[in-house]
């Protein structure tokens, strides 16, 4: 099982501390929520994490079972699916999922025919990935974090540029994940992390 701790994790840009002193222990098997309003460094906490960026001082931990994953090893336990997160444009949908394959397998038995359908972008398969609406992307980025095969799920405004139906199959996927994953969200919206029991305000880490 994994679990990540957090030991007086603190983030600094330039002169100002975005938070410090946070302290948490996340287990795999349940799902966490961040909220707080826009610039409350949700998303710098949840690239922390990931290991997208280093924190300014604490300390990470990383333990899978027994085991104590070096940052070498951190990458291909996460999932990660946010805004700022760019796509291989260049690539049709069909190379995209076949590149992605070759250092982050789905989830066994899961082919790409059948990650597209569950994407609802079969249609797309041989359509240039600059040549998507800003909605297809985004359901691209979460498709790919909920069935690629790793422990850790993270989600930052997941239901950015989806629409209705988009957001429906978002709830829908997201409470599919299995018991031994650990899912961390980063939210300003209640309907995006309704079924999520530990939600965590980031503003009290100012």
């Amino acid at each position: 099982m994994l679990t990540v701790t957090a030991e007086d994790i603190g983030k600094k840009y330039r002169r100002e501390w975005i938070f410090r002193h946070v302290n948490l222990t996340l287990t795999a098997g349940t799902s966490y929520t961040f909220v707080g309003p826009n610039g409350s460094g949700k998303s710098t906490f949840l690239q922390l994490i990931s290991g997208v960026m280093p924190a300014t001082e604490g300390k990470l931990a990383y333990r899978l079972g027994d085991k104590t994953l070096l940052p070498d090893d951190w990458f291909r336990q996460v999932n990660i699916a946010a805004p700022y997160l760019e796509l291989i444009e260049e690539l049709t949908l069909q190379e995209l999922l076949t590149f992605h394959q070759t250092f982050k397998p789905f989830k066994a038995g899961m082919a790409t025919g059948e990650v597209m359908e569950r994407m609802f972008l079969s249609h797309a398969r041989n359509k240039e990935i600059k040549y998507f609406s800003s909605g297809m992307k985004q359901r691209v980025k979460l498709g790919l974090a909920f069935f690629s095969d790793a422990p850790m799920v993270i989600l930052d405004e997941p239901t950015a540029n989806l629409d209705r139906q988009g957001a429906n199959w978002y709830l829908d996927e997201v409470q599919q994940l299995g018991a031994d994953r650990l899912l961390l969200i980063g939210s300003n919206q209640p309907e995006e992390y309704a079924f999520c029991p530990h939600v965590l305000s980031v503003m009290e880490w100012k």
